[in-house]
């Protein structure tokens, strides 16, 4: 792939709410994850998938169909092979969202999984090696500009999810923006009172 194709490799929606329970539990499984991130590149039929993440075929063709099921993949073109008509998948969208509020069709949407449960997992051998760039800080602000900033993070994930596919090694980006209600305050300054 070129260095300057874009990714992936077919055309996709930008963002996708996932307002049912099938959806959120569709993206709730560490395989499934890997498999929408490995179509952040291009396309991939379930062969491809199988050997990227070295499992069976059908453990990936039943993953794959549970995430058409739900509407997070979808084929984005085919080609004959011999007798058989062999589909190429890709994402719905670049960006899938667990709406604020949880609530679907159904009612309360189940969770989905913690990415810094799986980041932390992800991350650990970089740490240890003394590789991964981290930070965390804490802000004291109203909720709307906690959104207003969520969604300056969410151009900046767009823009990662964007970067051309080259290089021999994957690097994971994430981000989280979440309350913490026991976290300490300072008193009002005594000019405040």
């Amino acid at each position: 792939m070129s260095i300057n194709s874009p990714v992936p490799d077919y055309e996709l929606a930008d963002t996708v709410e996932l307002t049912t329970a099938e959806q959120v539990r569709a993206i709730s499984d560490p395989l499934r994850t890997t498999i929408l991130g490995l179509l952040h590149e291009r396309a991939a039929t379930v062969t491809e998938l199988a050997t990227a993440v070295g499992r069976p075929k059908s453990t990936v063709a039943h993953h794959v169909k549970v995430l058409a099921d739900a509407g997070i993949l979808q084929v984005v073109r085919t080609r004959r092979v011999r007798a058989i008509e062999e589909r190429f998948y890709g994402r719905a969208a670049r960006m899938f969202y667990v709406g604020l509020g949880r609530q679907g069709p159904e009612g309360a949407l189940p969770p989905d999984f913690n990415d810094f449960e799986v980041a932390a997992e992800e991350s650990k051998p970089a740490y240890d090696a003394g590789e991964m760039f981290s930070l965390i800080r804490h802000a004291r602000i109203p909720a709307d500009r906690a959104t207003e900033f969520w969604q300056q993070v969410a151009a900046l994930v767009h823009d990662f999810d964007q970067l051309p596919r080259a290089g021999d090694t994957t690097y994971g980006f994430t981000v989280g923006l979440y309350p913490i209600v026991d976290y300490p305050t300072l008193p009002p300054a005594e000019d405040e009172i």
